[in-house]
């Protein structure tokens, strides 16, 4: 087998981001809330916070990491990301695989993985068929499968995955995360006859878990698999609350009822200084890329010297201290540091400039006759920014009205497939998570996605033809550079106003072993109950 860890490319061997994360507190002090542990280092329930409900649970189709944490316990994949502080892969699905050429990768799955519902055992007819319809029915996400042509089946458990040619992100995305999950062809088949999005009906399973229940905006209910061959997860069920508002989650761990959650940033040094009793608090380098986003298409907004103004008019480093607590640093661009792709320092100054903001809103003929709508989730830290950014729009002349939006209306805002709304909105605060290659940060803003995940409706030719050549690109400086030349384009056209990579503190029973990801991300099907 190759070495996996060379196939982190441009991670740095696997370790980019070690180092950057703070090393985990013990909580010694009395409680702030009465907390009740019915979990023993084998069965149990765990209960832990999303902060937002399950929409897509058709790896195919999947939309946002909070999907994929779900279908990582109830699916399969070749291979899964290893838990740790250290970026890395190990098999799961496969008993063995090999990237015999860059455009070759042949595989053999394990024998006795069994999909529910009677659909038999996993094969590498499953596989093809996997992969495959990503393309054929033109996913929304297909291009995490880049330049795939088709899965050639050897025999019953083996095959070889054929690209057309090199695709660097295929070990540090593609296949560990979201379009790996291997689903049954005949279950999907026969449910969707087309072999299409089965959205949030999944007709079987194959992971070490199942989902007995959803109760959208209320609960997950996972509960193990009784047909799972495979080593059995510690906990007999999985609980998750979908909790817009990460201090909700917070006073939920508190009275209890949590036993696991992100913190806010806000809240960070506060429980560094009063965690609650019996509670680990730890730091993890965050993938996230917070930024505030123009619709150039927004009659309003049309005028590249308007947008250009706001850029500039807007400050990173007052937004941290607001909403933050001062406990984030500013971004320069999609790409966090430690990433191939990362930029020192970004063209529009990260503290802005009111000079040349006034200079430009002069070039657009002077603020807009109508205040600018700025939407944002309806959360603290999301309001908060809101304000501040309204704050600092005035300063120069430029009124704005805040609308706040619950995460099922904010997350269609500005795709087509929704209806007109899109047409409607201006500026907007967005969060898109991150995984460890440049090329899932950049996907989103080719002009292919526009009305989809590209909401500023950016269009650079230039752009989408830079994202194409660094998927292939095989010498890591050129590849480098040409990330940080896609995210100047970006800030060039007006349309974006950088602001964070945020950070991600978590807390956690010390009664239990979370199993994260080295952004912090959990991977649940990981989690065990703490022997010491």
């Amino acid at each position: 087998m190759t070495d996996r860890k060379a196939q982190f490319l441009n991670v740095g061997r696997r370790g980019v981001l070690r180092g950057l994360a703070a090393s985990g507190l013990a909580a010694t002090t009395m409680p702030l809330g009465s907390r009740i542990w019915a979990q023993s280092a084998n069965g149990g329930t765990l209960r832990v916070s999303s902060y937002a409900d399950i929409d897509a649970l058709d790896p195919g189709f999947y939309q946002n990491g909070y999907n994929v944490d779900v279908m990582n316990c109830i699916y399969s994949k070749l291979v899964r990301y290893v838990p740790g502080r250290e970026w890395d892969w190990e098999l799961e699905a496969a008993e063995e695989i090999e990237q015999v050429d860059p455009t070759h990768i042949r595989f053999r799955l394990k024998q006795g993985i069994m999909f529910t519902g009677g659909y038999g055992e996993m094969t590498a007819e499953d596989v093809k068929f996997s992969f495959e319809r990503v393309l054929v029915h033109d996913s929304p996400v297909k291009g995490d499968w880049g330049p795939l042509e088709r899965v050639d089946v050897e025999d019953t458990y083996s095959g070889v995955i054929v690209l057309s040619e090199p695709f660097q992100p295929l070990w540090t995305i593609t296949l560990p995360y979201g379009t790996g999950h291997i689903v049954s062809k005949k279950a999907v088949m026969e449910a969707t006859e087309d072999g299409g999005n089965f959205g949030m009906e999944p007709p079987a399973f194959s992971g070490p878990y199942v989902l007995e229940e959803w109760r959208p905006n209320q609960f997950v209910h996972l509960t193990r698999n009784p047909e799972w061959t495979g080593e059995a997860p510690a906990f007999d069920e999985i609980r998750i609350i979908p909790m817009d508002d990460t201090k909700t989650a917070e006073r939920a761990y508190e009275a209890g009822d949590l036993d696991f959650t992100e913190i806010t940033l806000s809240s960070l040094a506060q429980y560094r200084d009063n965690p609650p009793a019996d509670t680990t608090i730890e730091e993890y380098p965050s993938l996230y890329y917070v930024w505030l986003g123009m619709n150039v298409e927004n009659p309003a907004l049309q005028d590249e010297n308007l947008r250009k103004a706001i850029q500039h008019a807007i400050n990173a480093e007052q937004i941290i201290d607001a909403a933050y607590f001062g406990e984030a640093e500013a971004s320069t661009g999609l790409i966090a540091p430690g990433l191939s792709g990362h930029r020192e320092a970004p063209s529009v100054p990260v503290t802005g400039d009111l000079d040349r903001a006034r200079e430009f809103l002069e070039a657009a003929g002077g603020p807009p006759s109508e205040p600018l709508t700025i939407d944002a989730l309806n959360t603290t830290v999301w309001k908060t920014m809101a304000e501040v950014i309204q704050a600092q729009l005035s300063q120069i002349g430029i009124q704005t009205q805040i609308n706040v939006q619950d995460s099922g209306s904010f997350w269609t805002l500005g795709m087509e497939s929704e209806g007109e709304r899109w047409k409607n909105m201006q500026l907007v605060l967005n969060r898109f998570s991150m995984l460890p290659d440049p090329y899932y940060a950049t996907s989103w803003f080719i002009s292919d996605q526009v009305g989809i995940w590209n909401w500023e409706r950016f269009s650079s030719p230039e752009f989408d033809e830079l994202h194409q050549q660094a998927l292939r690109e095989t010498d890591a400086e050129a590849r480098d550079e040409m990330y940080r030349k896609m995210q100047d384009l970006m800030e060039a056209s007006g349309a974006y106003k950088f602001i964070t990579h945020e950070g991600t503190p978590v807390m956690y029973t010390e009664t239990l072993e979370p199993a994260l990801r080295p952004d912090g991300r959990p991977l649940f099907i990981d989690f065990a109950g703490s022997t010491s």
